[in-house]
């Protein structure tokens, strides 16, 4: 059974519009402990990414969203396995994908949500590694004999 970035993903994403100012996405992303923001188009368009380091780095309380905002969005559609936005935030070196389907925003998928997927199943070893012999192969038993 393979699973799909929309088992995984969490739904309705908190967005915001290029024209919000810094304080209020402040606010929105502290009042529910979020540490990425996807920046939308009126269409539900990715346009941008904030994060909480985005934040930091801004002054004033009333830039907008638009001039601290990174343009590179990284997405992924709702309907790929999961092990491409793992092999995706590694190659990238990023934490959160934007979850599209029909190129609008539906979710965002974290390394965090990897992280609890893994968690949940145990982790069995392919071809488990198996117990020596005590000898060092056929030759060292050939020469004790």
């Amino acid at each position: 059974m393979t699973i799909k970035v929309s088992d995984l993903m969490t739904g309705n994403v908190i967005t915001a519009q290029p024209h919000q100012t810094v304080g209020q996405l402040r606010e929105k992303m502290a009042k529910r402990s979020l540490s990425n923001v996807p920046v939308v188009s009126p269409e539900n368009i990715p346009i941008g990414v904030v994060s909480a380091s985005d934040l930091l780095a801004a002054e004033k309380e009333g830039t907008p969203v638009s001039n601290i905002m990174t343009e590179k969005v990284y997405t992924i559609p709702e309907y790929e396995e999961v092990s491409v936005a793992a092999r995706m935030m590694r190659n990238h070196k990023i934490h959160h994908l934007v979850v599209t389907q029909e190129q609008k925003v539906v979710g965002v998928v974290s390394s965090f949500d990897l992280l609890k997927l893994i968690e949940g199943h145990r982790f069995v070893m392919k071809n488990a590694p198996t117990p020596k012999s005590k000898g060092r192969g056929k030759r060292a038993k050939a020469e004790l004999e």
